[in-house]
């Protein structure tokens, strides 16, 4: 998928807050191995790099766009790097795989969360954070507005299904994989937005890509029905948007 990494940053702050809670559960080792998978522009992977002392870390992007801005930005240091790559064909093995806000692209989290298991070394840490705000009614619009004429042609019957699963089966995930030290729950992060115009700025950095490459020049008239249906759903100003997230963290013995 092709990324905007100034619609991304619109709300920066507010993406941000779940990495911190997720850097919270990083067991602090000297001397790790670390990929961040989908690093973005790179500023929070910075942020991972300076809290691991003497660690080499390696920020990891499918996205030509974020990885330009990343290499660009003032986030050098001599123990990271940038490189792209599809996190969910991960080579190597490593002390740390850190994860924030990314996973979700990838299909099949019950073959990929143990593919990235494997990918640990004895006594290392897997650590994600992953949006599950598939069910707000945001995102049913955008689903709902998809499904219906003349966008469902134009999108050739496209509709994107979360892979995102239950905090439940995540845990399960990790049990089977007698991982130790698991960690999974999942928070609500109060966003307050100015109105309903809001979300949909929000949500097209992120949940419309996929429906922006496929609707071409029809972008501006979905843009414009959708909006039509949000503030009838949304119609509250200032609006209370709560974004809810999985955040899980497990040992490899």
């Amino acid at each position: 998928m092709s990324w905007n990494p100034k619609q991304y940053h619109k709300f920066q702050s507010e993406r941000s807050a779940p990495f911190h809670d997720l850097l919270k559960l990083v067991e602090i080792r000297p001397q790790l191995k670390v990929v961040d998978l989908g690093c973005g522009t790179g500023e929070l992977t910075r942020i991972l790099t300076d809290t691991l002392p003497n660690s080499d870390v390696t920020g990891l992007d499918s996205s030509l766009q974020m990885l330009d801005a990343a290499r660009a930005a003032p986030h050098a240091a001599p123990n990271l790097r940038f490189e792209q790559g599809d996190l969910s064909t991960l080579a190597g093995s490593w002390d740390l795989i850190f994860s924030n806000a990314a996973i979700q692209w990838c299909e099949d989290h019950e073959k990929l969360i143990p593919y990235l298991f494997s990918r640990l070394n004895p006594g290392g840490q897997l650590c994600v954070q992953i949006p599950s705000n598939h069910n707000h009614i945001s995102h049913l619009l955008i689903r709902e507005t998809a499904k219906e004429a003349p966008f469902n042609k134009i999108v050739n019957g496209f509709e994107r299904i979360s892979p995102v699963q239950s905090i439940d089966q995540y845990t399960k995930i990790l049990f089977e994989e007698n991982a130790k030290d698991i960690i999974v729950f999942e928070k609500i992060y109060p966003h307050i937005l100015q109105n309903s115009d809001a979300v949909i700025e929000w949500i097209s950095g992120t949940a419309l890509v996929p429906y922006f490459e496929r609707l071409g020049e029809h972008k501006s008239e979905f843009l414009e029905v959708l909006g039509r249906k949000m503030k009838k759903a949304l119609p509250e100003s200032p609006l209370l948007y709560p974004f809810r997230r999985i955040l899980f963290s497990a040992i490899k013995p």
